[in-house]
């Protein structure tokens, strides 16, 4: 009898963790794992601002798949669609060739992606921060507009090269900003030309209050240890227009500015939009508290893309909120029924009492709240570099990421851009396409 087949779509923060605890707890011959993602590695999002301010090397925040999942079949792929009347998926692999695979069990996990709302000029001024490369292109990006700023004498583009734009105050919109503003305040020290006065850092956030996820009280701490930092703090303010880098936004305040980010919130991967699977209003799969997709019995989701049961809550119609935490241990229920379910056992509900959470805001600093216990300051972040820490998968990336840190304190903090990264045959393309011009005396260059 040939083994059944668990495909898993996604190899991120979920589909690594649980594949991982199937390689593990799995017996020989008892199931054949197969991964699939666009990415052949997994991003450790939590610590994406820390690999942006120079903190920690961008290599030791992302693990390959393939060698962590010795014991899984890897693709890099792009799932198009899923079918599962047919019980069949739908993918392109890497050299553009359509495959269609069956399955016998079936795991969604493919995440979210930023969701964008239609600003004009956001499209062609914004960057999102869910990916190393976005994490390393702004970590390059501000460096240089301090490289320029450094050397023109035209104040106007001054202004704009030292204005930086961050939309969305949840954890990521925080965590990104304040790395980002504690590594510019640490290398303008190396612009005698430049004060750190001049640098304008700009928040918005549409709600009332900044980190929804945090009591009131710690947001209000939040809050204030930004501004003292010159961070300027705008609730109840959107964004009306970025056109061509002119920030306008819905209280008035215009300016102009040469880095927006955005963080305004998630949503599911539209790789589900193709496909035959229950979803809610909000595009997630819809789930039942065993991490069943609803309708189904062999096809399970967790983590961002699905909308999982809180059956802590006094609300039955309570949702799972989207974060790491629950990610994490729904990988860990769900690992355990699917095993469960391919040896004849009783699966079990995800059911997990929201602990908390912890938030770094730059060098030293941190914000936490972890089981009605906060935690400021130095202490906070801590405990929130020693939580994720744990977190991180395999123990070879833990000793890297504690070896990054170590080196930080001996050592200064390496703060050079390498805009070359975003485009490294530009200068090869200009010394190719220069080859066989004439030069100014008649004769031929090369």
């Amino acid at each position: 009898m040939p083994e059944p087949r668990v495909v898993i779509i996604g190899g991120g923060h979920v589909g690594l963790t649980l594949a991982l605890r199937l390689q593990r707890k799995m017996k020989p011959g008892e199931a054949k794992v197969t991964v699939i993602d666009t990415q052949p590695h997994m991003t450790y999002q939590p610590f994406l601002p820390e690999a942006a301010a120079g903190s920690l090397e961008p290599r030791h925040v992302v693990v390959p798949l393939r060698e962590a999942l010795r014991n899984c079949e890897v693709l890099t792929a792009q799932v198009s669609g899923i079918d599962h009347a047919r019980q069949r998926l739908t993918a392109t692999l890497g050299d553009g060739k359509v495959e269609r695979f069956g399955y016998d069990m079936l795991v969604v996990v493919p995440g979210s992606i930023s969701r964008a709302l239609p600003i004009p000029g956001l499209a062609e001024q914004g960057v999102g921060f869910k990916t190393i490369g976005e994490a390393i292109y702004l970590r390059n990006h501000v460096l240089s507009r301090l490289d320029i700023a450094a050397s023109t004498t035209d104040e106007r583009l001054r202004r704009r090269l030292l204005t930086f734009v961050f939309v969305g105050g949840g954890y990521a919109g925080i965590e990104a900003m304040a790395e980002l503003e504690s590594m510019a305040r640490y290398a303008i020290r190396s612009y005698p030309q430049v004060s750190a006065q001049e640098m304008r850092w700009v928040l918005v956030e549409a709600m009332g209050r900044i980190m929804p996820e945090v009591s009131p009280p710690m947001s209000e701490y939040t809050k204030g240890r930004l501004e003292e930092r010159g961070i300027e703090v705008k609730l109840n303010t959107t964004a009306k227009s970025f056109v061509d880098g002119h920030v306008a936004l819905s209280d008035g305040d215009e300016f102009d500015a040469d880095t927006v980010v955005w963080t305004a919130g998630v949503k599911p991967h539209p790789m589900l939009e193709d496909s035959d699977l229950p979803r809610d209003a909000k595009g997630r799969v819809e789930c039942t508290a065993r991490l069943q997709v609803r309708g189904t019995h062999n096809v399970f989701s967790a983590g961002d893309c699905a909308a999982v049961p809180d059956l802590t809550s006094s609300d039955p119609d309570a949702l799972c909120s989207p974060s790491a935490q629950h990610a994490v241990r729904q990988a860990k229920v769900l690992a355990d029924n699917i095993l469960a379910m391919l040896r004849g056992e009783q699966l079990v509900n995800y059911k997990h009492k929201y602990a908390g959470s912890v938030a770094g805001l730059g060098l030293f600093q941190g914000a936490a709240e972890v089981h009605g216990v906060k935690l400021k300051g130095f202490p906070a972040w801590l405990l929130h570099r020693g939580y994720h820490l744990m977190r991180m998968p395999t123990a070879s990336h833990k000793a890297r990421i504690l070896g990054d840190w170590l080196m930080e304190l001996p050592f200064p903090r390496q703060v050079v851009a390498l805009g070359e990264l975003h485009d490294p045959r530009a200068e090869f393309v200009k010394a190719a396409n220069t080859r066989g011009l004439p030069k100014p005396n008649g004769r031929v260059a090369g």
